[in-house]
């Protein structure tokens, strides 16, 4: 049986160009494809979705702006950086620079699941955040989040409504294997042109 990561999975092996650029539309319709996944949480993630849902329209309308121009992903922000408009907090950059880290946030709780079956789904949860997105949160965010996170849905309840723990692993493990390059990827372009350390406002 598929399972929710099955799409995901399919959207990510087409990111990369022939020779090896990250796509701008593959890229963001593979982070599209993750929002089932963040839904599956209940209103515990709501944050996270509509932060997700934000930067991906932002960069998305960028790119129907120009599809040629911003065919690329990493051209949105070589094109703010070169303006000098790159920190603004409404920029493609910020955008993806958050996505990046959301993503981040969704992948170490994923892998947490694989390789902890003994933390409940709060440790899982507070453990990639700490990892991910808290050291550039400000302090609002910050008590949101450790709220929000308390809330997490049962473990068990929420490898069920996946696909069942079993199902749900080998494409775990897949997801993460194609997905945690490419965001690496991302980070070490943002910090080529010195805009991986931008702090929440």
């Amino acid at each position: 049986m598929a399972t929710v990561f099955a799409p995901a999975i399919e959207g990510l092996e087409l990111v990369k160009s022939e020779n090896g650029e990250m796509l701008s539309k593959p890229f963001l319709d593979a982070c599209k494809l993750i929002l089932p996944v963040i839904d599956k949480f209940g209103s515990t993630m709501s944050l996270v979705k509509s932060d997700v849902g934000g930067n991906i329209s932002r960069l998305e309308n960028k790119y129907n702006s120009d599809p040629t121009k911003f065919k690329c992903l990493y051209s949105m922000v070589q094109v703010e950086v070169d303006a000098k408009t790159a920190t603004g907090s409404s920029s493609c950059t910020n955008g993806l620079l958050w996505l990046t880290r959301t993503m981040d946030f969704l992948t170490g709780l994923f892998r947490n699941l694989v390789d902890h079956p003994e933390w409940t789904m709060s440790q899982a949860c507070s453990d990639s955040y700490t990892k991910s997105l808290k050291p550039w949160h400000g302090w609002l965010a910050s008590s949101s989040f450790s709220v929000a996170t308390k809330l997490a849905p049962d473990r068990k309840k929420f490898l069920e409504v996946l696909g069942g723990a079993d199902a749900i692993k080998a494409d775990l493990e897949k997801f993460l294997a194609i997905f945690t390059p490419i965001l690496q990827e991302n980070h070490k372009f943002l910090v080529s042109v010195g805009m991986d350390n931008l702090k929440a406002s």
